[in-house]
């Protein structure tokens, strides 16, 4: 994996990219276990269920696409994390790999993961 920057990448967003590769070198989904990867930007955040292996998103949510969901705070990550549980669910997929991206488990990524737990995925 090779640290994707431009010319005008912020420090904070190399810091991120870094953060990512060392964890992305631990952390892989399988067909048993996917990987829930979650993005946040400053207006929405998104959720995707990943098979690594074959290289195919098996489920996603996001505050685009969930009622109730309209912008990036605490209950809307929390709500995203009950969605993506329960788009999981309905495939099948109980148990999945977290994957943070390069964020830190604090705020809307904690909200996320704290609301998948509570909708029944395990991780």
């Amino acid at each position: 994996m090779r640290l994707a920057t431009r010319k005008n990448s912020s420090v904070k967003d190399v810091a991120r990219q870094k953060k990512k590769m060392r964890i992305r070198k631990k952390v892989a989904g399988g067909a048993e276990r996917p990987r829930l990867c979650i993005f946040r930007s400053s207006k929405h955040i998104y959720a995707q269920v990943i098979d690594d292996v074959t290289g195919n998103t098996l489920c996603a949510a996001s505050t685009l696409d969930v009622e109730g969901a309209d912008n990036a705070n605490k209950n809307s990550a929390t709500a995203i994390g009950k969605e993506i549980a329960k788009r999981a669910q309905a495939k099948n997929i109980k148990a999945v790999v977290f994957d943070r991206n390069g964020f830190l488990y604090h705020g809307r990524v904690k909200a996320l993961a704290e609301g998948a737990r509570e909708a029944g995925l395990q991780f």
